[in-house]
């Protein structure tokens, strides 16, 4: 989880996460300069569940702290989390079953307002997401906060390439090249948006025709040079 100024459901994410974890597993948090109550609660629940690791971010940004944050894992699986969703009870469980089989797993979610209230019952369905590399790089389908992969993906997605839009993108389109990738009906999380959010997924997006030509133009580029 990568987190920054999250006071507000903060809490209640990582709630909903911990209680789906074994003793085994570790709910790693990298926060990127919160000055808010953040940290304060953060710290408070360290003290309680030794599985809940807080690390100091590099302070550049939500693509630079996921990465940072991935790169403490230590698990055979790793699960990206925003800071303001709320995760299905049997979100783990589901997952790990398919990544039996596949490298990657990317989840239904439905799409809620910051009281949770339904704004769209799946984003899959909202954002006509399946698994293609083709149809990813015109339209991009991963949503980080809904994606889980093997340990195995990690030498090479990392390091993220510094231009890159989006770090979800980013590992989607790498395990679509190398890996097997699997899209699964289930919803297993509640996807709040709220004024907060540090991304626009499932909004209209403002960027320009010529940004995003040029994002997927970089892409391009990086993924040529990732693997020539």
């Amino acid at each position: 989880m990568a987190s920054y100024n999250g006071q507000p459901f903060i809490g209640e994410q990582i709630s909903s996460i911990i209680k789906q974890l074994s003793h085994n597993d570790e709910l790693i948090i990298s926060d990127d300069g919160s000055n808010d109550g953040t940290l304060d609660i953060i710290q408070d629940l360290t003290v309680r569940d030794s599985r809940i690791k807080l690390f100091r971010g590099p302070q550049k940004g939500l693509i630079s702290n996921f990465e940072y944050a991935i790169k403490q894992a230590q698990g055979d699986y790793i699960f990206l989390a925003d800071q303001d969703d709320v995760w299905e009870g049997n979100k783990v469980t589901t997952i790990l079953k398919h990544l039996e089989n596949t490298v990657l797993v990317v989840s239904d979610c439905s799409v809620n307002d910051e009281n949770l209230g339904i704004i769209s019952e799946s984003f899959f369905a909202l954002n006509g997401s399946k698994s293609g590399l083709f149809k990813n790089m015109y339209k991009n389908s991963y949503l980080g906060c809904c994606m889980a992969f093997r340990a195995e993906l990690l030498k090479d997605i990392l390091p993220f390439p510094s231009n890159i839009a989006m770090h979800d993108w980013w590992i989607g389109l790498i395990a679509e090249c190398r890996y097997s990738v699997k899209f699964i009906p289930e919803r297993l999380i509640k996807y709040r948006r709220h004024g907060g959010n540090a991304s626009s997924t499932a909004e209209k997006s403002r960027y320009s025709m010529f940004k995003k030509f040029s994002f997927r133009i970089t892409l391009c580029l990086n993924l040529l040079k990732r693997y020539i």
